[in-house]
C-alpha cells in the first residue's frame, strides 16, 4: 500500500523515473483538452478502501489513470469528510473518463469485498457522492421530479442527506446511491450529467478540499463507540469501566455467519488493515461459535475508546458494502 504525505496526492504514471507524489496546492494547468467539456466529481473511501485502489507504490491507481484517461486525487490519509472517518476522491477530466474511472474503482471494491453466493441478482452496494448544497436542488428538482427520475431510470436508491450543521464551514452534502454496479452507474451518469450543467458547481469544482485544512486531527470517529451500525450486525458491549483513553476496554459485537468473510478478506487481509489502522486487536470467534441465541459470529475488539469506535466503523461499513436488499 502506498502511503501518502503532504498535500492531496496524484500518481502519474508518465513521470521520468517511474511514479512520483504530487502536492498540490492548486489546479493544474490548462491541457491542449477543451476545458470546457471537464467535470470534477467527488466521493468518499474509507482508508482501507483508499489504500486498495492506490495499489502498492501506486501501481493500481496509475493503471486507472491511463485505462480511463481521468485525474485521480485523494485527500491525505488524515484528512477526512467531516464527521466520517473516510477520505476524499476526485475524479476530473472529460465526462467519460470520469465515469469510466468511477466504474474501474467501483468494480475493484466490488471485486475484494463480494462473497458470491451463487444468485442470480447482482450484489448491491453503496456510493457516497460529495455534492455543494448549491447544487442538489438541480438533483432533487421541483417536487422532486428529477430525483424521482433518476431513480426510476437506473433502479438505484438515491438519497441526499441532509447538511450537517455540526461542521461550520461545511457546504456539501452527501448523495448516496444504492443499487449494483450497473444501476450506481447509470445514477451517478444522470446525476454528473445534471451537475455539468450547473454553473455554479462548474465553477467550483477544481477547489479541492476547502475544508481539509480546518477539520484535519479532528476525531471524527462515532461517539461513545455507537452510530453507524446497520441492520444485519447486532452490538453487545461488554465495555470495561475506564476513565483513561489508554488503557484498554472490549466490545463484543455480532455479524451475520455469512458475512463474516467481509470483515475477514482474502488471506485475513481485511481484519489485519482494520488492526493496523484502528490500533485496535480483533478475534473472531470459530465457526459455530455464535452470540447467545443468534447465527451471528463474534468479533471482539479490544483497545483504547478510540481504537475500538473506529475499527468498530470500518467493520461497519465492510459488511455494509454489500446488501441484500
Amino acid at each position: 500500500m502506498a502511503m501518502e504525505k503532504g498535500g492531496e496526492c496524484e500518481y502519474n504514471s508518465s513521470t521520468e523515473g517511474g511514479l512520483q507524489e504530487h502536492k498540490s496546492q492548486s489546479p493544474p494547468p490548462p491541457s491542449s483538452d477543451n476545458e470546457e467539456n471537464k467535470i470534477s466529481l467527488k466521493f468518499l473511501l474509507s482508508n482501507a478502501e483508499a489504500g486498495s485502489i492506490i495499489g502498492k507504490g501506486g501501481s493500481t491507481i496509475s493503471g486507472f489513470q491511463s485505462r480511463s484517461g481521468a485525474r485521480i486525487q485523494l485527500s491525505r490519509n488524515n484528512e477526512f469528510f467531516p464527521g466520517t472517518m473516510d477520505r476524499i476522491v476526485t475524479a476530473s477530466g472529460p465526462i467519460d473518463d470520469v465515469l469510466e474511472a468511477v466504474d474501474l474503482i467501483l468494480n475493484k471494491l466490488l471485486d475484494e469485498s463480494y462473497v458470491d453466493n451463487g444468485g442470480d441478482v447482482g450484489p448491491r452496494s453503496k456510493v457516497r457522492l460529495v455534492v455543494p448544497n448549491s447544487s442538489c436542488g438541480g438533483i432533487i428538482g421541483k417536487g422532486g421530479a428529477v430525483i424521482k427520475s433518476f431513480i426510476e431510470d437506473s433502479g438505484a436508491s438515491i438519497k441526499i442527506l441532509p447538511q450537517d450543521d455540526n461542521f461550520p464551514g461545511l457546504h456539501d452534502r452527501l448523495v448516496i446511491v444504492i443499487g449494483t454496479l450497473g444501476e450506481q452507474m447509470r445514477a451517478v451518469k444522470l446525476i454528473l450529467h445534471k451537475l455539468a450543467k450547473d454553473a455554479n458547481y462548474v465553477q467550483n469544482m477544481n477547489v479541492p478540499f476547502p475544508y481539509a485544512a480546518a477539520y484535519a486531527g479532528m476525531n471524527y470517529g462515532p461517539p461513545n463507540g455507537v452510530g453507524g451500525r446497520f441492520p444485519n450486525i447486532r452490538y453487545h458491549q461488554n465495555k470495561t469501566e475506564s476513565n483513561s483513553e489508554e488503557r484498554n476496554n472490549s466490545v463484543t459485537i455480532g455479524v451475520a455467519d455469512e458475512r463474516i468473510g467481509l470483515v475477514l478478506g482474502r488471506n485475513g487481509r481485511s481484519v489485519m488493515e482494520i488492526s493496523q489502522l484502528s490500533g485496535a486487536r480483533i478475534k473472531i470467534s470459530d465457526r459455530g461459535d455464535f452470540m447467545s441465541g443468534t447465527s451471528e459470529r463474534k468479533v471482539t475488539i479490544t483497545g483504547s475508546e478510540r481504537a475500538i469506535s473506529i475499527a468498530e466503523s470500518m467493520i461497519s461499513k465492510k459488511v455494509a458494502t454489500v446488501s441484500d436488499r
